[in-house]
């Protein structure tokens, strides 16, 4: 990718850096992945690992205080983040406006280890994930280390499609969806895989309008993502984690269906085409 003259957003939180305590935990998207590969290295059950981070009376978590203000990243991964979230802005802001709609642009925060969000404890564990109430994307950036080595999806576009698959996840949650399914969504393994398949989808309508005039985007990157949904497929990390695959459990949707969603989402460039609700 292209990005390292290209404009930064305004809306990162760096907090990287900033101890204090905190309690409580939510497991987001790419959680599944770290939970999965700890389980496997530990024996633990992964569900016993989920209990226990979320029930973790005490962690070091990464906030500002006193109300001192985040700077702006200026390491390059944080400065690769800002970057990719400033294009999914003007991406979405477009979109939006051509159907007669606003974008609201989210805030990325950016930590290391854990930090309180609206949804509870974000943490390494619980990995990449968006909370719908305070609209903001939580990132340990070490994540895109552990998509490299431990899952075999290296490039700069494979962390991209990281951060614009939780972006898909706002715009999810600014076009209501997420008021239309409900409860839904944590109650039926099949609705959540369906969200999750769908922000594939977006991320690769933003894949696909990034690319235009091949100002961020090169020869290759797309090939990446591709490779870095296949690398994070259900199938894939149970296969990994516990020698075989249990479809029932499933949360966010095979490699293949995930390959097959952000390819749709990357060569339509079109939301309409990702209703994957309906499969069409």
């Amino acid at each position: 990718m292209k990005w390292e003259d290209a404009p930064e957003s305004d809306n990162v939180e760096d907090r990287r850096g900033f101890p204090i305590g905190g309690r409580g935990a939510t497991i987001g998207c790419g959680g599944l992945i770290l939970l999965l590969l700890v389980s496997w290295l530990t024996g633990i059950n992964p569900a016993r690992l989920l209990d226990m981070i979320q029930s973790s009376p005490s962690a070091q978590v990464s906030a500002p205080q006193g109300g001192q203000a985040p700077a702006a990243p200026t390491d390059q991964l944080g400065k690769f983040s800002s970057v990719v979230l400033a294009s999914t802005e003007d991406v979405w802001t477009r979109i939006f406006a051509q159907a007669g709609k606003t974008y609201e642009k989210p805030k990325l925060v950016l930590f290391s280890q854990a930090t309180r969000s609206g949804c509870g404890l974000a943490s390494t564990q619980t990995g990449p994930f968006y909370c719908e109430i305070d609209r903001k994307v939580y990132l340990d950036t070490s994540f895109f280390r552990e998509l490299s080595n431990r899952f075999g999806a290296p490039g700069e576009f494979a962390d991209a499609y990281v951060i614009a698959h939780e972006i898909g996840h706002h715009v999810q949650n600014s076009l209501g969806i997420f008021d239309r399914i409900g409860s839904e969504r944590s109650r039926n393994n099949q609705v959540s895989v369906r969200v999750e398949l769908q922000a594939d989808c977006f991320a690769g309508v933003w894949g696909h309008h990034a690319n235009e005039g091949r100002t961020l985007i090169e020869p290759g990157d797309f090939e990446s993502g591709l490779r870095a949904a296949a690398a994070i497929g259900d199938d894939r990390l149970q296969r990994m984690s516990q020698g075989y695959v249990a479809p029932d459990s499933f949360t966010h949707g095979t490699s293949q269906e995930r390959v097959s969603w952000l390819r749709r989402g990357l060569e339509t460039g079109d939301p309409g085409k990702c209703d994957t609700f309906r499969g069409e």
